[in-house]
């Protein structure tokens, strides 16, 4: 008897692999304001990093014709050419970068994309440098491959930037890679171009060293122009450029990204994706195709509302005592310090972390946001602000009404 059940309980053991990530904490939270939703409360959502826009008329219009000519049938790995060739005319156009067709290769969205540049070139060991704060998935993505991630502080301080003498100090004879992303989630800070120069001349000291530059954020901007690393003299054999349609096109459930790199490391991406996943949805491909290739209009409009929604929840987030906030120059997302409220109570109830606040605000106000401690930086939270003014107006005098509960 005793045989069957340690064998069950054996049997039930997940991969080390597996046991070495954590899980996603935007969607964990994401997924509890649902649940309470579900039971009838009025939760307003501001931890999913999605536009609240639907994807442009002209681009469904071309899905649907995708799936009347019958783009029914497995894709390329890479991805269709022709989709390719219009990601190569966007980087040309819109970021002076040169690529072909075969540096190309297009993924079940920009995370993918991320994760098999991470895959392909670290081993065992290696180590990555992240600034903090990151994206959650960046860090466990390192651990995925074996590596060993290493987060270099930025903070409120230097408006969560690193700077060139951060990157240098952290650089190690088992460093491998940087993942650098600007416009940046979850802070919203842009690196300009003396920045990037000033980076690009660190990595381009040391041998093998080599950036993913995750520019999905590329067009909610609000500095006039975007800026990449790969643009300076021997840099685009270093990097590995990632980006897609959702934010821009609010095309996050199409699932289309795409990395620009090295025609070796894509090879090496393409043979890891093909084992894997294959090549990405077909019709998706061809509503990217016309994302790329119709009028930008669009793109320009949801950047303005963006903005509009920034400004408004900036002013309503520097009316409220004890939040520091800064000024986010893209993406949707503002990251505020809460650590003055550390220690205070509500009741019997002490908030001890950015996790305990966050849980409050859902429970007490009904606002989902998202801790900073998922983000690597614990004095922190994040709330998106992809969502309607009126949500905005509403979801801010709840919580300010609540953080003043607190003593």
């Amino acid at each position: 008897m005793h045989t069957i059940v340690q064998y069950h309980i054996m049997m039930k053991k997940l991969s080390e692999r597996l046991n070495r990530l954590a899980p996603s904490a935007t969607l964990l939270m994401s997924q509890k304001s649902s649940e309470m939703r579900a039971q009838g409360i009025d939760v307003i959502n501001l931890s999913v990093g999605e536009p609240d826009f639907n994807t442009p008329d002209g681009i469904k219009e071309c899905a649907k014709k995708a799936i009347d000519d019958n783009y029914s049938k497995y894709s390329p790995v890479a991805g269709y050419a022709d989709l390719r060739r219009a990601i190569c005319d966007k980087l040309l156009h819109e970021n002076g970068l040169s690529y072909s067709p075969a540096e190309i290769s297009v993924s079940n969205g920009a995370k993918q994309a991320v994760c098999n540049a991470v895959l392909a070139l670290i081993d065992n060991g290696d180590e990555v440098i992240i600034p903090a704060p990151y994206w959650v998935s960046y860090p466990q993505m390192v651990k995925l491959a074996g590596g060993q991630p290493v987060t270099v502080p930025t903070g409120f301080g230097q408006n969560f930037k690193m700077t060139a003498a951060q990157l240098e100090a952290a650089i190690t004879p088992r460093t491998r890679m940087l993942i650098l992303c600007s416009p940046s989630n979850p802070t919203g800070s842009v690196y300009s171009r003396d920045e990037l120069e000033a980076l690009a001349k660190v990595v381009l000291a040391h041998d093998d060293l080599y950036v993913i530059a995750d520019e999905i954020y590329e067009h909610i901007n609000y500095t006039g122009h975007h800026e990449s690393i790969a643009q300076f003299d021997g840099m685009r054999e270093r990097t590995i450029v990632i980006n897609g349609v959702s934010k821009a096109y609010a095309m996050t459930g199409w699932r289309i990204g795409y990395m620009a790199a090295p025609e070796w490391i894509v090879k090496g991406c393409n043979k890891l994706q093909g084992q894997y996943t294959s090549g990405p949805c077909s019709v998706s491909q061809k509503a990217a195709e016309a994302a790329y290739t119709l009028s930008q209009d669009c793109v320009e409009e949801m950047r303005q509302a963006f903005q509009r929604r920034r400004d408004l929840i900036v002013s309503l987030a520097r009316g409220i005592k004890g939040l520091e906030v800064n000024q986010p120059e893209g993406a949707f997302y503002l990251f505020p310090k809460c650590s003055s409220f550390f220690g205070k109570k509500a009741g019997e109830r002490v908030i001890e972390s950015s996790t305990d606040l966050s849980l409050y605000l859902l429970e007490e106000a009904h606002v989902a946001t998202v801790a900073g401690d998922a983000f690597g930086d614990p004095d922190c939270f994040r709330m998106s602000y992809a969502t309607s003014d009126d949500n905005i107006r509403e979801a801010m005098s709840r919580i300010g009404n609540a953080l003043r509960k607190l003593k």
